[in-house]
C-alpha cells in the first residue's frame, strides 16, 4: 500500500534531489519544531541511501518546492514523512543499482552499495549516486516495496558513526539563526519593525475618541513610518524595534487600564468551570459503547453481581503554550500590482494551511502566496505562529517590496494565543464479584481543540476576524477519531473491559479562542482513567501495578505489560514500596497508549508534599517500535513528561472582561529549573514494529502518576487540575465534607 504522505507526493523529485558537490537535499513537509524532527530524517534517508548523515541536508520546507504533508502535529512525523522518505530513498538507491548493472553488465543481483558507492565484486570501477543518477529517475513514481529489496540484504551499512544534531551546539551557544534573527533585505529599503495592537477578547468595541487620540500621537512620534487602523486593530510601523519596544509599553498598559477598547467576554467562574461546560449548548458523540443496549445495569447485561461502583468527575483549566520564546515572522509583497505576490517567512506548523488561508484573507490564489518555515520558538500545538504570520503580511501590505519583521511582546503571546480548552471527566466503573472491571462510562465535556488555519471556507487566523470586513469567528471542533479525535482522546480505557462506554460532549461556546496544545485531550482522560484505576484498586487493597497487569492479559496487551513492568522495575516497585513511606512522601504509577494506537508509555513517580508538591524522580519507559534517533526519542519523552508536570503542579490561564489576565511570568507560572526531578528513560526494544511518535505519549501517564503519588502521599484524590497548594486544601475539605469524621 502507498504510504499517506506519497499518495500525494508520488514522484523522487519531490522528495530527493542531488545538490551541490553531489550532496543529497531532502524534502519534507514536516518542520522542526525543536524536537529535531529533521535529524531523525536525516538519518533515516542516510540508512537507505547508504551513505553517511553528513552528505544530507534537510532543506527547510517551503510552499515553494517542498511536499504538502499538512501539519507537524500528533506525534506522526517520522510515521508520515520517515515513512515516505524512507520509501524515496530505497526507490533511488534501486534505480542506481540497477544503472550500475547496466553499466557493468552483470545482474542487478551483484552490485553492492556500500557507503554510497555502488560495484560489483569482481569489477573495479565503482560509482557513487551523482554518476549514476539520471533527470528521468526523478520523475518516476517511488515504488515502496523497494524498502524491502532482497538485493538490499547484501550491501554494508554506513560505518560512520551517528552524528549528534547538528544545531544544538550552535543553539546552545547562541550562534543558530532563529526567525528572530533574520534581517531581510529590502529591493528599495531596508527591513522594518511592525507591530499590531488589538483588544483582549474575540468581541471588542473601539473607543473611538481613545485611538484618535493614540494616532495622532503616534503619527507625530519620531521613527514611525505608518500607523494603520481597521476595524478593530491598531496597526505601526517603526525603522527601528527599539522605538516600536516603547509604543508597544504605552498602548499595552493603556489596553490594560481599559482604554482603546471596550471589551465583553462571558468569563467563566474558574472555581465552577465543570458546572459551566455543561451549561452550554453541546454537540454530543457516542464515541464508542460495547453495551447491551437492552440491559440497564452491569448485574443484567453480564449476569454478574457488581462488587464495587465508583463515580468520579476530574476537570483541566484552560492553559496556556507560554513559550518562553515569542512569536516572530517576516512578510513582504512584491510584482506587478496587476500580479501581487506575498511572501511570508514563519515558524507555523503547517506552512500549506497558512498559505491558503493567508490567500482567503488577502484575497489571493495560494500560487501567489509563498510560505517559507524558519525555526522559531518551539510549541506542540496552535500557539500564534500563524497569527504573527498575518500581522506580518497585512502591515507589509502598507510599504510594497519592503520587507517588515513583527514579534510579539510577553503580553501579546500570553494574551492573545490560542488557550488549550478547559476540560471535565466523568467516569462511572463497576468491579464484578471476582474483582475484574465489569463497565467503564467515560463522559467528557470540553470545547473543540482545533481552530487552526487550511481546513474551513473562511480564514482562522486572529487578525482576520478582527478588521472593518472581518471572517467569521472559527468555533474549534475535534480532529476525527480516526487520527486520534480532539476532547475525546485516550476516553476509551486501554484495559480489558466487557461494557464500554465513551461520550463525547463538544461545548459550541468560545468566549476565548482555543485550539490544539500538545496531546490535546488525552492528559485529561489518562489523568481520569489512572486515577480511577488507582482508586479501584484501593478499594479491593490491591497493589496499582497488579490491578492494571490483571487487566491487560492476552498477546494484544504484551506490549503494554512489558512497560509497566519495565518502569516498575526501574523505580524498583513492589506491592509495599507505594506505601509506609517516610511522611510526605508519596509514589504513584500510570500507563496509557496514546490515541490508544501511539507509542505504549507508563510513568513511576516520588514526589514529597510540603509546603507545595516537590517532585524527587520520574521514571520512564516507552514502546515506541523502530527507533531512528535514541537521543531524540528520549529527549521527547523527557520533555512531554517535563511539560505535563508543569500542566499538573502550576498552569491554569487567568480570564477577566479584558481577556486573559495571566499575560506575564508572574501571574502565570510554569516549572522552573528548580523544580525539575531526576528524570530515568527506558526505551523497549523496537525491531519488528512500525516506528511511533515519542512527542506526547508520556504526558498524560506523568499528569497521572503524579495524581496518584499525592493521593499515597497524603491520603487526597486530586479530581482537577492544577494540583497546587490551594487546589489540595480545598480537595481536603471535599472529602472532609463528604466523609465527615465522628465526634
Amino acid at each position: 500500500m502507498m504510504p499517506e504522505s506519497l499518495q500525494a507526493h508520488p514522484l523522487l523529485r519531490q522528495w530527493l534531489a542531488l545538490g551541490p558537490g553531489g550532496r543529497v537535499q531532502a524534502f519534507s513537509g514536516k518542520v522542526d519544531l525543536g524536537q529535531g524532527i529533521s535529524h531523525a530524517l536525516r538519518l533515516i534517508v542516510a540508512e537507505e541511501l547508504r551513505v553517511p548523515p553528513e552528505q544530507i541536508d534537510m532543506v527547510p520546507a517551503s510552499t515553494a518546492f517542498s511536499p504538502d504533508e499538512a501539519v507537524t502535529s500528533g506525534s506522526l512525523s517520522v510515521q508520515h514523512s520517515g515513512t515516505a522518505l524512507r520509501c524515496a530513498a530505497a526507490h533511488w538507491r534501486e534505480a542506481c543499482r540497477r544503472a550500475m548493472a547496466e553499466r557493468l553488465g552483470v545482474p542487478v543481483s551483484a552490485v553492492r552499495c556500500d557507503n554510497g558507492w555502488f560495484h560489483a565484486p569482481g569489477h573495479t570501477p565503482q560509482a557513487p549516486y551523482a554518476e549514476l543518477s539520471q533527470p528521468a529517475m526523478g520523475h518516476s513514481t517511488i515504488e515502496p516495496s523497494h524498502v524491502q529489496s532482497p538485493n538490499a540484504a547484501q550491501d554494508l551499512p554506513c560505518t560512520v558513526p551517528t552524528p549528534l544534531r547538528p544545531d544544538v551546539a550552535a543553539k546552545v551557544f547562541g550562534e543558530f539563526e532563529y526567525i528572530h534573527d533574520r534581517v531581510m533585505p529590502g529591493e528599495l529599503h531596508p527591513m522594518c519593525h511592525g507591530m499590531v495592537f488589538r483588544p483582549g477578547t474575540l468581541s471588542a468595541e473601539v473607543i473611538e475618541q481613545d485611538i484618535q487620540a493614540l494616532t495622532r500621537s503616534l503619527c507625530a512620534t519620531p521613527g514611525v513610518l505608518q500607523v494603520v487602523h481597521d476595524g478593530l486593530l491598531l496597526g505601526v510601523l517603526t525603522e527601528t524595534e527599539q522605538a516600536l519596544g516603547q509604543i508597544a509599553q504605552h498602548i499595552e498598559a493603556g489596553a490594560a487600564m481599559g482604554q482603546f477598547w471596550r471589551c465583553t467576554a462571558q468569563v467563566p467562574d474558574p472555581l465552577a468551570l465543570p458546572a459551566w461546560l455543561k451549561a452550554q449548548a453541546l454537540d454530543s458523540t457516542l464515541v464508542a459503547d460495547t453495551s447491551i443496549p437492552w440491559a440497564s445495569d452491569a448485574d443484567a447485561r453480564l449476569g454478574v453481581a457488581v462488587r464495587q461502583r465508583l463515580t468520579a468527575e476530574f476537570h483541566r483549566p484552560f492553559v496556556q503554550h507560554a513559550s518562553i520564546g515569542l512569536c516572530c515572522a517576516l512578510a513582504q509583497w512584491g510584482g506587478p500590482s496587476s500580479r501581487p505576490i506575498l511572501e511570508v517567512w514563519t515558524h507555523s506548523q503547517g506552512i500549506y494551511n497558512l498559505r491558503r488561508d493567508l490567500g482567503l484573507a488577502f484575497d489571493l490564489p495560494t500560487e501567489q502566496v509563498q510560505v517559507s518555515h524558519a525555526e522559531g520558538a518551539g510549541c506542540y500545538g496552535h500557539n500564534g505562529a500563524d497569527d504573527v504570520a498575518w500581522d506580518a503580511a497585512w502591515l507589509a501590505k502598507q510599504v510594497p517590496g519592503r520587507p517588515v519583521r513583527v514579534q510579539w511582546t510577553r503580553q501579546a503571546e500570553l494574551g492573545h494565543a490560542p488557550l488549550a480548552p478547559a476540560m471535565a471527566v466523568h467516569i462511572d466503573a463497576a468491579i464484578g464479584e471476582n474483582g475484574s472491571l465489569l463497565e467503564w462510562t467515560q463522559t467528557v465535556w470540553g470545547q473543540g481543540h482545533g481552530t487552526r488555519p487550511g481546513r474551513g471556507k473562511t480564514p482562522a487566523l486572529l487578525g482576520a476576524w478582527q478588521t472593518a470586513n472581518p471572517a467569521p469567528v472559527t468555533l474549534a471542533v475535534n480532529a476525527a477519531m480516526a487520527v486520534g479525535g480532539g476532547s475525546e482522546r485516550n476516553a476509551q480505557p486501554p484495559y480489558s473491559i466487557p461494557l464500554v462506554k465513551v461520550l463525547n460532549h463538544r461545548v459550541l461556546n468560545m468566549p476565548f479562542r482555543v485550539s490544539a496544545m500538545r496531546a490535546l485531550g488525552a492528559p485529561v482522560n489518562v489523568l481520569a482513567a489512572e486515577s480511577v484505576m488507582d482508586e479501584l484498586a484501593q478499594g479491593l487493597a490491591q497493589d496499582p501495578l497488579a490491578f492494571r497487569l490483571a487487566h491487560l492479559t492476552g498477546v494484544e496487551h504484551a506490549r503494554a505489560r512489558a512497560v509497566l513492568q519495565k518502569a516498575a522495575g526501574m523505580a524498583g516497585w513492589t506491592a509495599a514500596s507505594a506505601r509506609n513511606r517516610t511522611e510526605g512522601w508519596g509514589r504513584g504509577l500510570a500507563y496509557a497508549r496514546y490515541k490508544n494506537t501511539g507509542g505504549f508509555c507508563a510513568v513511576v513517580v516520588d514526589l514529597v508534599v510540603a509546603e507545595k508538591v516537590k517532585l524527587h524522580q520520574l521514571w520512564i519507559a516507552a514502546d515506541l517500535g523502530h527507533v531512528v534517533d535514541t537521543d531524540g526519542a528520549l529527549n521527547q519523552l523527557e520533555g512531554g513528561a517535563l511539560q505535563a508536570a508543569s500542566w499538573a503542579l502550576c498552569e491554569a490561564a487567568e480570564l477577566g472582561p479584558q481577556g486573559i489576565t495571566s499575560n506575564d511570568w508572574t501571574r502565570y507560572p510554569i516549572l522552573k529549573f528548580s523544580d525539575m526531578p531526576d528524570v530515568s528513560v527506558a526505551l523497549m526494544p523496537g525491531a519488528g514494529h512500525a516506528s511511533l511518535g515519542a512527542g506526547e505519549c508520556s504526558a498524560g501517564p506523568t499528569c497521572a502518576a503524579i495524581a496518584n503519588a499525592i493521593f499515597d502521599a497524603i491520603g487526597v484524590r486530586m479530581r482537577g487540575m492544577p494540583f497546587t497548594p490551594d487546589n489540595m486544601v480545598r480537595a481536603i475539605d471535599r472529602d472532609e465534607a463528604l466523609n465527615p469524621s465522628t465526634p
